[in-house]
């Protein structure tokens, strides 16, 4: 039975929409490439601050960006790039180029340009009024592997910040949740002024986002894909997220044996006439090394905590293999045979190379996972005791991953800030249309279960599998996803159960999505104008910005 209370929260948001866009062309300015692949066009909006105050005026300002549909518009897809926390931003400008070609290229996409609440400048999540506060509670953020002691400082540190975001943030901290941004895309629509239905395309935390917009508004999906899927039941209802990293130490594994397989012309490390278990040996021996002497690169320390996230931001993408085996190839081996120099990959890396530019980002990117999924997250941890059982888990569930992201979890069983609203209901639900979910075979962040079991819950909808690897079909280039994608889009039309894509370019060969556009009929031109560094065949040289998106997030 539906309460009065999620009635007339409903019915809100049905009313209709104060404004409509008024889009300009972005300022260059607000991204980090000099080099902005598509026109894009910049809007505002502004929504309620507290959904569950109908005595307050009190607003929000959304930031929004839009790419314009090449072939003339039927509509707008609404986009979330994944975190929580991060810049939606660069990711989606970094992104569009491909995204553009998978949607049809006749629809506008549009994203938060900030990210969501919490983000940024869209209310921005701080728990700390002095920046030495703040500075101390990132840098407190590492592996809990690091040391004997870090488990329990992270422990006690997650005490410390839940009191301090209690304390300095609560009023923010409790309109940040999945709930809040379901109803801020709703608003997005109404404000579209078209025909107040949702189409969504959602990666990672997206699809929590996604699944939560859809779970809530069921009566108002046209269309929504959701790729690289988490297991949303984890995010909002366990200690941790086991599920995300089934898949993790398979990954890693793999980034050696194709190394090995592509050979030394490509994948250098390839070189010392060893198997891939040799190199994957040397790669942990490496690791557990620097947690006793890190590795000096000019001014430069590579600690464990440092080479631990490089692991980790390696499974996002094949494209990052080469920069990954670059580093064990320099550190393990000598780097005799190395590809690419060693400080040319560090001084991409922001867990390695962290800069005066890059640091407030980094902070506020740290404190808005904190108010999104601590917020989100329905469950608490009375004790350090009562928290061992789920870093065991974690443990024995993934060498790569398990202790990456302790931090986060410690910070969130122990959270005191009471969200306004929070997403509590199943996730069984009826859409107006079907919806899409795409999973790669290989993703060490969203595996493939996690697809099926979240696709389960929502009648009529279809899981596609891409054979390949990393997180997010946008890392495994195939012109059949391309085509089923694409179609989707175009009329609705969903594949088979059970439908497989094949990739269409190998790791290490430097092939990436232009091969596929080109192959698929894509205009050639359009493609050479709009790729931008990164996205080409061009051997990458270190880690692309749009593919280490999650590299704070807590999953």
């Amino acid at each position: 039975m539906v309460s009065l209370r999620t009635l007339l929260l409903t019915l809100a948001l049905l009313v209709t929409a104060e404004c409509t866009f008024n889009w300009t062309s972005c300022d260059p300015a607000q991204f980090d490439s000099s080099t902005v692949p598509v026109p894009f066009e910049c809007g505002t909006l502004d929504v309620p601050f507290d959904y569950t105050s109908h005595n307050s005026s009190e607003k929000l300002t959304l930031k929004l960006i839009k790419a314009p549909a090449p072939l003339g518009s039927k509509g707008t897809i609404l986009f979330n790039m994944g975190g929580p926390g991060v810049s939606n931003r660069n990711d989606f400008s970094t992104l569009a180029p491909i995204l553009i070609p998978l949607t049809g290229g006749q629809y506008d996409l549009v994203t938060f340009a900030f990210d969501t609440r919490g983000t940024v400048d869209t209310i921005p999540f701080r728990c700390h009024k002095d920046p030495v506060e703040q500075f101390r509670a990132f840098f407190s953020q590492e592996p809990s592997n690091s040391s004997d002691t870090s488990l329990g400082k992270l422990w006690t540190r997650g005490a410390a910040d839940a009191e301090a975001c209690s304390t300095y943030a609560a009023k923010d901290g409790a309109v940040l949740t999945t709930a809040f941004v379901a109803r801020d895309l709703m608003r997005v629509v109404d404000a579209l002024d078209e025909d107040g239905l949702l189409r969504y395309y959602g990666f990672s935390y997206g699809i929590t986002l996604g699944a939560t917009a859809a779970a809530m508004f069921p009566d108002r999906i046209d269309k929504m894909i959701l790729d690289a899927v988490q297991n949303v039941h984890e995010y909002y209802h366990a200690q941790a997220n086991f599920e995300e990293w089934e898949l993790s130490d398979q990954l890693f594994s793999a980034i050696f044996h194709h190394c090995v397989e592509a050979g030394p012309e490509l994948c250098p490390l390839a070189s010392y006439n060893q198997t891939a278990e040799e190199l994957e040996a040397a790669a942990w021996d490496l690791l557990e090394a620097t947690k006793y002497q890190p590795a000096p690169v000019g001014k430069l320390v590579v600690d464990y905590p440092a080479l631990k996230t490089l692991y980790a931001q390696g499974l996002y993408s094949p494209r990052s293999w080469p920069s990954l085996t670059a580093v064990v190839d320099h550190l393990a081996f000598g780097g005799e045979n190395a590809a690419i120099p060693l400080d040319t990959i560090l001084a991409g890396l922001p867990s390695i190379n962290t800069t005066a530019v890059t640091l407030p980002s980094l902070i506020i990117g740290d404190m808005a996972l904190a108010g999104i999924y601590c917020g989100d997250n329905q469950v608490r941890t009375k004790s350090f005791a009562d928290f061992l059982p789920a870093v065991e888990k974690l443990y024995k569930t993934s060498s790569v991953m398990g202790d990456v992201a302790m931090g986060s979890y410690a910070r969130c069983q122990q959270w005191k800030i009471k969200p306004k609203e929070t997403y509590t209901r199943s996730f069984d639900v009826r859409t107006k249309n079907p919806i899409l979910f795409v999973g790669n075979t290989l993703d060490g962040h969203t595996p493939l279960k996690s697809a099926y079991n979240v696709s389960s819950g929502f009648e009529g909808s279809v899981v596609l599998e891409v054979d390949g690897f990393g997180h997010g079909s946008s890392s495994v280039p195939s012109e059949c996803s391309l085509k089923t994608i694409s179609a989707y889009w175009a009329d609705g039309t969903l594949p088979e159960s059970g439908t497989r894509c094949d990739r269409s370019v190998e790791p290490y060969t430097g092939e990436w999505w232009p091969k596929v556009f080109t192959d698929a009929g894509v205009n050639a031109s359009w493609i050479a104008e709009r790729m931008p560094v990164g996205l080409g065949n061009e051997p990458a040289t270190q880690f692309q910005k749009g593919i280490t998106c999650d590299s704070h997030s807590a999953y």
